[in-house]
């Protein structure tokens, strides 16, 4: 189940009408103020300049901003922001505007694991900022210990039941590796514990999808899929290091 979150009228509107709740993020996280400045939330937008959903990215060099596949397409253009609350005109002013590119082999008809669930947005004008995230080498995952602790970053929701809390802030929360090479990672994506319990709290949720999986500023994989409505049990993430995907990525 993508983790993107869709801006459909209703959707925006309760978007707006959310009350803060305090503490929650990233599901189960923290607010992550001016921690990763480079992580930037996203709208994807019809020909008509019309919010069709939202998703998290990272800025990773001037005229380029990693997200994935899934949020970019089918898009004509996207907007970004970097602000760590709700910014000024979302979701349809004052971000800046790029053009939507998904991975070549991107299909989102495809059949688990091997998805390509990755994409970019490019910026013909370079966009300026202390520091960006840092793309990690190719084969860099394949020798992780289990429980290996990763960190999260997004825009997605904080709550889904038994309402919807969406306050649009950079959020930031911890997750531990499950499993990389088996069931619906098979070496594709990180499969990442999806929940809210010590020492490792923090998941995925609708809005969180293209995030970074992160050590520093490295990002390692970018956020994919939940397995259900709840945003809870596990949450995958497709891996920037394979080298396929890491080629084309810095041939962007």
């Amino acid at each position: 189940m993508r983790v993107r979150k869709l801006l459909t009228l209703a959707a925006v509107v309760a978007a707006f009408a959310a009350v803060a709740s305090p503490a929650n993020a990233v599901f189960y996280g923290e607010p992550d103020g001016n921690a990763h400045p480079y992580v930037g939330l996203m709208v994807a937008m019809d020909a008509n300049n019309t919010p069709l959903w939202r998703c998290t990215g990272t800025q990773i060099s001037p005229t380029v901003f990693l997200t994935a596949g899934h949020c970019v397409f089918g898009a004509a253009k996207a907007m970004v922001w970097f602000d760590s609350g709700r910014p000024a005109g979302y979701p349809r002013t004052g971000g800046f505007v790029g053009t939507p590119i998904p991975n070549p082999g991107y299909d989102e008809f495809a059949t688990f694991p091997n998805t390509s669930d990755v994409g970019v947005v490019k910026f013909s004008t370079p966009i300026s900022m202390p520091m960006y995230g840092t793309l990690t080498g190719p084969n860099t995952l394949d020798e992780l210990a289990k429980h290996e602790i990763f960190d999260i970053v997004g825009y997605g929701l904080q709550d889904v039941q038994p309402v919807e809390v969406a306050i649009v802030q950079r959020v930031k929360g911890q997750v531990k590796l499950v499993n990389a090479k088996s069931g619906a990672s098979g070496g594709y994506s990180l499969h990442l514990s999806n929940n809210n319990g010590q020492p490792h709290q923090g998941g995925l949720c609708f809005g969180d999808s293209g995030g970074p999986v992160l050590k520093g500023s490295t990002v390692y994989a970018v956020n994919s899929f939940v397995i259900n409505n709840n945003c809870a049990g596990s949450g995958y993430s497709f891996r920037v290091d394979l080298p396929a995907i890491n080629s084309w990525i810095r041939s962007q």
